[in-house]
């Protein structure tokens, strides 16, 4: 994943019932827990967290 892509956040971040759809803003890489991304959804709220919380959008 980089900067710029369109991507699900899992709603064990979200605490939603769906999966919600925003875009990356931020790729880092984190010596405790590895890849975390950062997304931002169209209603502005940022999520954030590993790398397996998030999938492309198909």
């Amino acid at each position: 994943m980089k900067v710029g892509d369109n991507v699900l956040v899992s709603p064990d971040l979200t605490n939603e019932a769906n999966w919600i759809e925003g875009q990356v803003i931020e790729v880092e890489n984190n010596s405790f827990i590895g890849i975390v991304i950062s997304v931002k959804t169209d209603a502005g709220d940022i999520f954030f967290g590993p790398k397996d919380f998030f999938k492309f959008v198909a």
